[in-house]
C-alpha cells in the first residue's frame, strides 16, 4: 500500500512517445531527437512501449533495443516509464523483468487483451507481474481495447500489493474513475490516459496525464497540468478547450495513425506504420495539418 510521503512517479504531463521506423525498424536516431526535444521543452516523464509506440507489432528485442536506448539517452533527466503489459502474464512478467533490468523507473501495464479476465483474473495477473520488479507498476484501463474494464473495488485490492502504485484510467467514463477516487483515496495515483479529459481528471485528485497530444505540444500539454495544479485552474480550463479540435483531430483515426502522421509533418519520424495500419490520409488528414497549422506547429 502507498506511504503518505511516497512520491508519485510523476506529477505533469508524460509523453507516451511513437517509435520512429524505418525499414530496418526502430530508427533510433529519430527517437533520440524527439527524446531530446521532449526534456528541453518540459516533459515530466517518458513512456515508451506503449500503444503509441506500437507495442503490439514490436518484437520483444525491439523493445528492449527502444528501452535501453531510451534509459540511456535521457539519462535521469525525467523518468521512463516502459510499458511492459501483454495478454499473456508470463509473458509480461518476462519483460517486466528485462525493463527492470535496464534501469526504467516505472512500468504501465495494460489489462490483458482479448483472453478478457474476470476481476479475479485481472488481480492475480497484475499481482503476479508486480511481483517481479522493485520498481512502481501503473495498471492501464483502456477497455475500448482490451474488451475488458477494471472495476473501482478491484483497484482497491490491487492497491494492496506494495509495487502497484498508480493507475492509468483510459475508460472515458468518468463517474467510474470518480468512484475509483472516491474508492482508492490516496492509495493509488490516478492519470488521465485520454488527453479530453486531463481537466476533469486531475479535478479528482489526479497527478496528470499520460498524453499522445504532448508527442507534439509537450510544454504546453505539461503547462495545462501544472497551472491546474498549482491554482491556476482558469488558465488550465481555457486550454483544456482551445485543445479540444487538435485532440479530436489526433483520435480522429485509432491511436497512433494520426499522432504518426502529425509528427512526420514536424520532422521527427517517417510516416511510416506496421501493418494492419496504415498511414493517415484524406480529409481527416487534410483536417489535422489545418489544425497544426493554426497552431504553429508546421
Amino acid at each position: 500500500m502507498k506511504c503518505q510521503n511516497e512520491k508519485p512517479i510523476f506529477v505533469g504531463a508524460a509523453t507516451a512517445l511513437i517509435t520512429p521506423l524505418n525499414e530496418n525498424g526502430p530508427d533510433l536516431i529519430s527517437m533520440g531527437r524527439l527524446i531530446d526535444m521532449q526534456i528541453a521543452e518540459g516533459i515530466d516523464a517518458l513512456v515508451v512501449c506503449g500503444t503509441s509506440g506500437e507495442s503490439a507489432t514490436l518484437s520483444d528485442r525491439e523493445k528492449m533495443e527502444i528501452i535501453d536506448f531510451t534509459v540511456a539517452r535521457t539519462a535521469g533527466r525525467v523518468p521512463v516509464i516502459a510499458g511492459t503489459g501483454t495478454n499473456d502474464t508470463e509473458h509480461a512478467k518476462k519483460l517486466t523483468r528485462m525493463a527492470t533490468e535496464a534501469g526504467c523507473d516505472a512500468m504501465l501495464v495494460v489489462t490483458p487483451y482479448y483472453n478478457k479476465a474476470t476481476q479475479a483474473g485481472l488481480v492475480a495477473h497484475f499481482s503476479q507481474i508486480a511481483d517481479c520488479t522493485d520498481k512502481p507498476v501503473m495498471v492501464y484501463n483502456v477497455p475500448s481495447r482490451t474488451g475488458v474494464s477494471i472495476e473501482p473495488e478491484t483497484y482497491v485490492k490491487l492497491a494492496q500489493h506494495p509495487n502497484i502504485k498508480a493507475l492509468k484510467e483510459a475508460s472515458g467514463n468518468i463517474s467510474e474513475i470518480a468512484k475509483t477516487a472516491s474508492l482508492v483515496g490516496d492509495m493509488l495515483d490516478i492519470y488521465s490516459g485520454n488527453d479530453d479529459q486531463i481537466i476533469p481528471i486531475l479535478s479528482l485528485g489526479g497527478k496528470g496525464v499520460i498524453s499522445v497530444l504532448s508527442n507534439l505540444m509537450p510544454k504546453r500539454t505539461s503547462r495545462m497540468c501544472h497551472d491546474f495544479l498549482s491554482g491556476r485552474m482558469e488558465d488550465a480550463r481555457k486550454a483544456q478547450l482551445e485543445l479540444l479540435p487538435l485532440i479530436d483531430a489526433l483520435f480522429s483515426q485509432v491511436n497512433p495513425i494520426p499522432v504518426k502522421a502529425a509528427m512526420s509533418q514536424m520532422g521527427y519520424c517517417e510516416n511510416l506504420l506496421r501493418l494492419p495500419l496504415t498511414p493517415m490520409e484524406g480529409d481527416a488528414y487534410n483536417h489535422l495539418l489545418e489544425l497544426m497549422k493554426h497552431h504553429g506547429l508546421i
